[in-house]
């Protein structure tokens, strides 16, 4: 098969999933929280949280918490980590795990990134999902913050970055991808980590960087 009839293919069947949300990933649960997520890319998570084993996940975008749960169950089963999750809205009925903490406030607030900055130790291995607002200036502003918190080995996972066309809600306008593109052209201490996308779909292409170095 040519490459490029098994990315049309790929699309096609990517198009339909993201189209039938109300079926499928907006019908998507970890323990009975709504986890508004593909599960292929869930799955890409536990991976990497096994393989890499961070102390700490920032988790930009709470929603119902059926993401963070998911991270925290992950944690659980390998014994390390907890989840810091920021979210503009407060909410009562989220799930309550010992690893998780509910910060309330913008991600790209100067207060809200130093509460998360103060609880981060210099032996801290530090994993970023960014799912908040998904417009190009505001995932920009995440990226320029919370990079640097990001360290060596671990990754900076940007979420949807297959809307505006890539392949889904082509009139969506500049959003995730292209703010992962501008990021990229100006700091070199990260790669997309293809291999990340390996189960061909993934509501975030080219949105797994990798932290490979730490310029001075």
């Amino acid at each position: 098969m040519r490459n490029e009839d098994s990315t049309e293919r790929v699309n096609k069947f990517h198009i339909l999933y993201y189209d039938c949300g109300e079926r499928t990933w907006q019908n998507t649960f970890w323990l009975g929280v709504p986890a508004q997520k593909c599960p292929l890319d869930l799955w890409t998570y536990q991976e990497i949280i096994y393989e890499t084993r961070p102390d700490i996940i920032v988790e930009c975008g709470t929603a119902n918490g059926g993401g963070a749960l998911f991270l925290a169950s992950i944690c659980d089963l390998v014994r390390n980590g907890r989840v810091i999750t920021v979210d503009t809205k407060e909410s009562n009925v989220r799930p309550r795990h010992e690893r998780i903490t509910y910060l309330t406030g913008s991600t790209v607030d100067e207060e809200t990134v130093g509460r998360i900055r103060r609880t981060i130790t210099g032996a801290d291995k530090v994993m970023v999902i960014l799912d908040s607002d998904h417009t190009k200036n505001h995932v920009r502003k995440e990226l320029r913050l919370y990079s640097d918190l990001v360290t060596v080995g671990n990754y900076l996972i940007v979420e949807d970055t297959n809307i505006n066309g890539h392949p889904v809600l082509k009139s969506f306008g500049p959003g995730p991808m292209e703010a992962v593109q501008e990021f990229l052209a100006e700091n070199e201490d990260f790669i997309i980590d293809k291999n990340r996308e390996k189960f061909f779909m993934t509501f975030n292409p080219e949105g797994y960087l990798k932290r490979v170095k730490r310029t001075v």
